[in-house]
Order: structure tokens, then sequence, then C-alpha cells
């Protein structure tokens, strides 16, 4: 007699089992993953992650020649063997983060996103100091703790302001937006404005989808003009930016610079490692690494990637057409709005479209931290977008959600 049958035996046919009569093996808990798991997602990011070995590869010469110096010379893949293993350390925490579920990443991520903020508030007094921006703290290793912040973020936005589901007289958008201001302030103080731009966009979305009025657009336009006049008016970093932008830029100017290396390679570009802009080029292998994929690959690469990250934010979008879980719709909208908001920004700024924010290009610069945060991010998404296909939704979702606000409007 088998143990469970032995169990029911002895207590009788109506006798409660406890959890461990019914605990699957890894085996069975991956074969569930694989099941539920988006793979066409999945094959979305490892796809942008190759572009991102190559990139890399073809940017870290002109990285290592910028930042080599006489007692410390860098060789020419120097960058290329680290961002290697980030990527994999990347790769075990995504798949770890999906492999765990969306009630456990949950919580994980509202974790992580206390222990980064509490990090902010030190990086202004303990921080490394890097190109005039103090955003980076010493673990033993270089953290910069608003690349966590910013899942963190999400997960415990759309947490709350799910909350109203069970008390709609909950003053859920405001406790949200007491965070954000909170989170800018600290931003501000490193500074970084381009993470603060980018934590408004993402809190913009999230309290619209939660049920903010439409009638109110106008009212938060006009709070963040003067938002952005008074940062132009007392807030250097942001005046100088805004200025470089409108100005124009010049042979030493780094956007103008990036256009420029960007188009040097015309559709088709000039080769693997034979581009020569890169090498003048400031942060080739990080902020302006979509120029390099431009000057040696092509403008057709370029229009590959930017096809790439459109695919992934609307895989998502539809994904959520048909979510009847309020924390999972909110949250799969934030973190989808984060990674394809630093992507287009990113890309932006190397068109000289957009004024220049330091901000990488999601899986494809080179980074430490950055690069397990992103797919930290991505492992959350994962995990939250996760779905039984034996299941029927019960409908609702991203798109009854738009319509039911157009008819309140």
């Amino acid at each position: 007699m088998s143990g469970q049958a032995y169990r029911v035996a002895r207590r009788g046919p109506g006798a409660y089992l406890p959890p461990v009569a019914v605990q699957r093996g890894w085996r069975e808990g991956l074969r569930i993953w694989w099941r539920e798991i988006d793979k066409v997602l999945l094959a979305l990011v490892l796809v942008l992650m190759a572009i991102g070995f190559v990139a890399v590869a073809a940017a870290s010469p002109a990285g290592a020649e910028q930042n080599s110096s006489a007692a410390v010379p860098l060789a020419p893949f120097y960058y290329l063997q680290r961002h290697l293993v980030f990527q994999l350390l990347g790769l075990v925490v995504m798949i770890g983060v999906s492999l765990s579920g969306a009630d456990a990443a949950r919580r994980l991520a509202i974790l992580v996103g206390a222990g980064m903020l509490g990090l902010m508030v030190l990086v202004p007094f303990i921080g490394e100091e890097k190109n005039g921006a103090r955003r980076w703290i010493n673990l033993g290793f270089s953290l910069q703790p608003s690349e966590f912040l910013k899942p963190g973020f999400v997960v415990t936005s759309a947490w709350v302001l799910s909350w109203r589901l069970r008390d709609p007289g909950l003053p859920v958008i405001g406790i949200v937006t007491a965070l954000l201001v909170l989170i800018v302030g600290l931003l501000m103080l490193q500074p970084n404005l381009g993470d603060a731009i980018l934590f408004a966009g993402i809190w913009l979305v999230m309290v619209l989808l939660a049920g903010l009025p439409w009638q109110r657009l106008a009212l938060i336009g006009g709070a963040g003009l003067a938002g952005m006049v008074l940062a132009y008016l007392f807030y250097d970093n942001a005046r100088n930016r805004i200025e470089s932008f409108f100005g124009g830029g010049t042979a030493f100017d780094q956007v103008d610079l990036a256009r420029r290396t960007l188009t040097a390679g015309g559709w088709t570009g000039s080769g693997l490692w034979l581009g020569v802009r890169k090498m003048s080029l400031p942060e080739a292998h990080t902020d302006y690494i979509f120029s390099v994929i431009g000057e040696e690959f092509g403008l057709v690469a370029c229009a590959f990637v930017v096809l790439v990250f459109s695919a992934l934010v609307l895989r998502v979008l539809i994904r959520l057409t048909n979510e009847d879980n309020l924390f999972a719709l909110l949250a799969g909208a934030g973190l989808v709005t984060q990674l394809g908001g630093q992507a287009f920004i990113n890309m932006l700024v190397n068109l000289q479209l957009f004024p220049s924010k330091g901000m990488t290009l999601p899986l494809i610069s080179y980074g430490g931290s950055s690069t397990v945060a992103v797919c930290f991010t991505l492992g959350l998404l994962l995990a939250i977008t996760r779905r039984n296909p034996f299941l029927a939704r019960e409908g609702g979702g991203l798109r009854a959600l738009l319509e039911r606000k157009e008819v309140s409007a």
C-alpha cells in the first residue's frame, strides 16, 4: 500500500492530506514551468541577448581603449568577457525568478525594492562618483540601486493599486504618488534625471490603468511641464542637457558624435570591427552602443533591433488583454513600460531626437548590475505572465479595462 493510501485508510476517506503528499519533484516543476511560460517572450529576450553579445563584441575595443591607462591597460575584449559573465548570471536570475511563480515573484520584488530604496538613501553620502554623477555603491562590486529599484517600484505599485478591489475608498493612487516623489527626490540628488523621467512615465501608465480619470491628464501634463521648467531653472544637470539638445550638437558633443557614428555605416554597415568613428565615441559600449550597431552592421540592423523591442512590448500587451487579475495586469504593464521606455529613450538619444540621459539599452549595452537588473525584471515579467493553457480566463483584461475608462470618460 502506498504512503498516501495508508494515510487515507488510517484517517478515513475524508481525511486531510498534508501538503507533502502532493509535492512535486523539480522535474515536474520544470515541465509545468515550460508549459506555462510565454515561449515567444522568452525567445525575444534571448534574441536581444544574442544581439547584445555581438554588439558588445563590436564596441569592446573602443571602450577598452578609452578606459585604459598606463597603470591599468585593458585588453581589447575586456568588456566582452565581463559582459558574457554578467549575461550568464542574468540568465540564471531570470530563469530562477520565473520558476518561482507570480506570488513568490511579487514578494521577492517588494523585498528587493525596499532594500534598494534603503541603499538609494545612502548613495548621496557613500556612493561612488563616475562622470560627475554619484549613482553607485561599492559592495565589493559596483551596484546601481536604481536599476533594481525600477522593477521593485513597479511591482509594489501594482500591489498597492490592486488593493482598491477590496476597498475602493483606499487612497492607493496617493500612496503610489508619494512613493514616486520620494524616489524622484533621491534620484535628483545623484543626479539622475533620465531615471527620474522613466519612473514618472511608469507611474503615469500604471495610475491611468488603475482608474485615474482621463480628465486629470491635463493637470498631470501641466505639473510635468512646470517640473521641467523648475528643473531647467534650478537644476544644473537638467539645464545643461536641455541646452545641449536644443542648441544643436557640435563636433565634440557626444550626442552628435553618436548620430554621426550611427549613420557612418550606411544601410549595411562597415563590418564587424571595421568601424572607425566608434573609437572616438564616449561610452561606446554602454550608452551609445546603438550607434556602434549602426556603424558596423548598418541601419538595417538598427531597424531590426527596434522591431524586436517593439515585438516584445506588443507580445506582453497581447498577453495582458485577457488577464483577469488586476495585480498581474498592472505589474505586467508597468514592467513592459519600464523596459520599452528605457529602450526607446536610449535609441532616440542616439538618433539625436532626445536629450542625453545616461541610460543604457536593455539586454544590449554592456553592464554589470544593470544587466542582472534587466534580467531580474524580465524574470518577474515571465513569472507574472505565466498561464496554465488548460484553464480558461474569465475575460476582462487590458482591453476591457480601457473600454470601461472610455465609457466613464
